[in-house]
């Protein structure tokens, strides 16, 4: 692997690597060992790697923390709860202190290998460097052509176009963050909000890898609704066509009154049918509850917006430093040697180790 050097400044920059966890127990070790080559690699620049852990019910916590136990690079952040992946990448964004930031997926669909091309294309003056899924063969039909489908009609919709096939993972300037830091939404759309704050942006193409360990944590009825967040975030067009099938419909019925006026007056009162005028109203009552709903999902983010409750909470924070003086004995060797084999069985961190580090 080429190795990449800073050039532009005599100050050493500092790279801030994101990566958001939730219930990823069994990828943490593969995660770092892929990220390993990719850190020596990035010669001249000081890195720091933020784990988000997003409220995990697993060992993923104390796989991280003695991550951190072992590297100096390692920060943890654990949030008080799940909330969310959005949550997990803001509280990122906010710690990191990078001249720029990375965020990426722990899964490894994301090659952490790609790391060294986007800060090279950064220092070439990019503010954003996208990394762009040239082939997602490894995703299912169904979510390929869903994803198609939202990216459609979300440009179609939107003010703001959203690149297709890219995900959360980028490089961001530090300019680019601290814009980022400045808006206060509670829901938040990060793909949507990253477009939103525009900069010079570069992309890099890469060919999507299966999962190198676990399951999807998006999957049907949680990417229908991260769909529509992501529409209602960013476009009001949704309201403004029931305003014009409001019209419409309005129009239509004159113009049926009209008709049936005109009938009545030439050759008088008929007996209407109850089937024609049952359909007519389940036809509109339907049209009536749907367009409620699409209002309701606007004043419901009102709602959340106007209680300015915070993103997250933060429960604890470690790093390498505080956690050496209540690391167990041995904790680094043994963890170094599982490594080492490729052993991702659960490491055995005490819970009072971890409080006391705090």
């Amino acid at each position: 692997m080429p190795t990449l050097t800073s050039f532009t400044s005599p100050r050493q920059k500092k790279i801030s690597i994101i990566v958001p966890f939730f219930n990823e127990g069994g990828g943490v070790e593969v995660f770092h060992k892929a990220l390993g080559p990719v850190l020596a690699g990035i010669l001249n620049y000081q890195v720091e790697i933020i784990c988000v852990d997003d409220g995990s019910t697993d060992d993923t916590l104390a796989r991280l923390v003695a991550l951190a136990r072992l590297s100096p690079q390692y920060k943890i952040i654990e949030l008080s709860r799940n909330f969310g992946k959005e949550a997990a990448l803001t509280a990122g964004l906010d710690s990191a202190v990078g001249d720029a930031v990375v965020a990426i997926d722990a899964d490894l669909q994301d090659p952490p290998s790609l790391i060294h091309q986007l800060v090279h294309v950064w220092e070439n003056g990019a503010d954003v460097v996208l990394a762009r899924r040239a082939d997602r063969s490894t995703d299912g039909f169904l979510k390929r052509k869903s994803a198609e489908w939202f990216y459609r009609l979300h440009n179609v919709v939107a003010d703001i176009a959203i690149p297709q096939n890219v995900g959360d993972f980028r490089l961001m300037d530090r300019r680019v963050v601290e814009a980022l830091k400045r808006l206060p939404e509670r829901q938040r759309f990060m793909k949507g909000l990253f477009c939103w704050v525009g900069f010079k942006t570069a992309v890099l193409d890469y060919d999507r890898a299966p999962r190198a360990v676990g399951t999807s944590k998006f999957a049907g009825w949680k990417l229908w609704n991260f769909a529509i967040e992501g529409i209602t975030s960013f476009s009001t067009t949704p309201l403004r066509i029931w305003t014009y099938v409001g019209f419409v419909s309005a129009m239509l019925t004159a113009l049926y009154a009209a008709v049936v006026f005109i009938r009545t007056l030439l050759f008088g009162i008929e007996l209407p049918g109850y089937a024609s005028l049952m359909i007519v109203i389940l036809f509109f009552g339907s049209l009536n509850l749907i367009s409620l709903g699409l209002v309701g999902e606007y004043i419901g983010r009102i709602y959340i917006e106007s209680k300015q409750r915070p993103i997250y909470i933060i429960r604890n924070k470690y790093a390498g430093e505080a956690l050496a003086r209540v690391a167990k004995p041995g904790t680094g060797r043994r963890l170094r040697s599982r490594l080492g084999r490729g052993d991702t069985s659960p490491l055995s961190v005490r819970e009072d180790h971890i409080k006391a580090a705090a």
